[in-house]
This record gives structure tokens, sequence and C-alpha cells, in this order.
């Protein structure tokens, strides 16, 4: 498959088989994430891989801070069903930025601009994950709502720097057909 291909086929996946993804797989898509382009190349990401039964620990985690939004008042948005994807999934990777601090801390305008570089980097290395994941015969989901749950599971993870975001990954027990895109005329604009 090339790449324009993988792109093209490549979708969200909320449904896993209920069937292990070898060590090797999984490296191969970790490989893939490091050979993305990064600001001044300094690769500012760093993976932890759950599976096993340390996905019930994860799940369980997220799943008590959703819980005490809620009882806050606060919108837990798809964080439900989220749980129920990282539950199901054999694999979930949260990637981080070492370097970066959490959202809500204060930072000067140069170290604002240093994670916001940093963070599109990440954001490539991801998207390197997710395609060579498609490639692999692999589904993919990234995933947000770990934001929920974002000191707790950084703690459990026993890292530090900023949490970018997760991503599940198994072989796929759905093909959701293609989203809708907005038409390029309506996304760039050439002077």
């Amino acid at each position: 498959m090339n790449a324009l291909e993988a792109m093209a086929s490549r979708r969200s996946i909320r449904r896993f088989e209920d069937r292990p993804v070898s060590r090797q797989i999984v490296e191969a898509i970790l490989r893939a994430g490091t050979q993305a382009p990064s600001g001044k190349n300094r690769q500012p990401w760093r993976f932890v891989v759950v599976s096993g039964d340390q996905r019930a620990t994860m799940v369980k985690i997220l799943r008590d801070a959703v819980a005490e939004a809620k009882k806050r008042g606060e919108s837990a948005g798809s964080a439900d069903g989220t749980a129920l994807v990282m539950e199901r999934a054999p694999v979930t990777v949260f990637v981080f930025s070492p370097e970066g601090t959490d959202p809500w801390a204060p930072r000067s305008v140069g170290q604002a601009f240093q994670e916001l570089v940093d963070v599109q980097s990440v954001g490539a290395a991801i998207e390197n994950m997710l395609l060579a994941a498609q490639d692999l015969g692999l589904g993919s989901l990234w995933i947000a709502d770990v934001f929920y749950a974002y000191e707790e599971l950084r703690s459990w993870l026993r890292e530090t720097g900023q949490m970018v975001a997760a991503v599940s990954f198994g072989y796929a027990a759905e093909k959701p057909v293609p989203r809708s895109r907005r038409p390029l005329g309506e996304t760039a604009r050439w002077l």
C-alpha cells in the first residue's frame, strides 16, 4: 500500500477483535512514529505502551476520573465511549512531549512557541503511527479523551512532561464508511 492509499483508506476504529498484537508489530509502529519530521530535529516524543492486564487499570483510572468530572457537573464528552474502546483495544500507546509542561501551567512566550512546535512534531509522529498501523493491517484510534484523567494517568504511567494524546491499536472488528470531507475550495486559498 502506498502512502496516499493508506491516507485514503485509514479510518478511526472503535471496535477491535479480541486478538493480541505482537510486540514486533507494535515496535514497527513506534519506529514509524520516530521517523516523523520534528522542529530542529528535537524528536520531542516519548511513548508508553499499555497492553495485557495493565489495560484494566488504565481504563479504571479513566472511568474514575470521568465519574468525578460528572459529579462536578462537567461534561465528559465522549469519554465513556473512549474508555470502552481502550478496554477492548489490545494496545494503547500514550504519547508524551517530555519537555512540555501541563496545558494550564504558565509559560513564557518562548516556551509557548517551543511547545507549539513540539506538539506539531508529536502530531506528525502520531500520524506516522496511524499510517503504519493501516499498512500493517491494524486499526487505530487517536484519543484526546485521556485528558479527563490527565494527572491520574500521567502519574500511573510514571511520566513527566506533557501528555499529548493516546492511540489505541488492534485488528479492526468494523469497517466504517469514509466520513465526508470539506471540499478543497473551502479549506485552501491560493494567492
